[in-house]
């Protein structure tokens, strides 16, 4: 369990991509003030390792054009070493719990996942363009934070 998780907040995956992927200058600016708060050690945040899987897959093989995979991992390996992070992985358990969230919520499952990964660890709030996705899964509340912000 993370100590003062009501002031935690999980990062989702495109929080990451977008903090590289300029394209959207919009999204690219909100998501690297985002991050620097954290970098900056102004802020703590929450990661899973499933969402660092997912951003190595995204930023090496579907960007346009791909980051190389040494770039992307020396991104991921801050991510592990610094303090202001708390990264968080699933075991068994929580996949029993993610595969009952998915049958009870139709969401998909990776999401699902996540949730459950967020919720045994305390953790009831996440960043992410996504929101659908987790909205009916108790106990989870999703920010978008690129419409906070627009």
């Amino acid at each position: 369990m993370i100590e003062n998780a009501e002031e935690t907040v999980l990062i989702d995956t495109n929080i990451l991509v977008y903090s590289l992927d300029r394209k959207n200058q919009l999204k690219h600016r909100i998501a690297e003030e985002l991050l620097n708060k954290c970098w900056k050690r102004k802020t703590k945040y929450v990661i899973s390792t499933q969402n660092l899987a997912e951003f190595f897959v995204v930023m090496t093989k579907k960007a346009s054009p791909p980051i190389p995979d040494e770039d992307v991992e020396g991104i991921i390996n801050d991510i592990l070493s610094f303090s202001n992070w708390k990264v968080l992985s699933y075991n068994p358990k929580t996949l029993s719990r993610a595969m009952s969230l998915h049958k009870k919520t139709k969401k998909h499952f990776w999401d699902c996942l996540i949730a459950a990964t967020m919720l045994e660890n305390g953790i009831f709030q996440i960043l992410t363009e996504n929101v659908s996705d987790f909205k009916e899964i108790e106990g989870i509340t999703a920010v978008n934070p690129f419409l906070e912000q627009k």
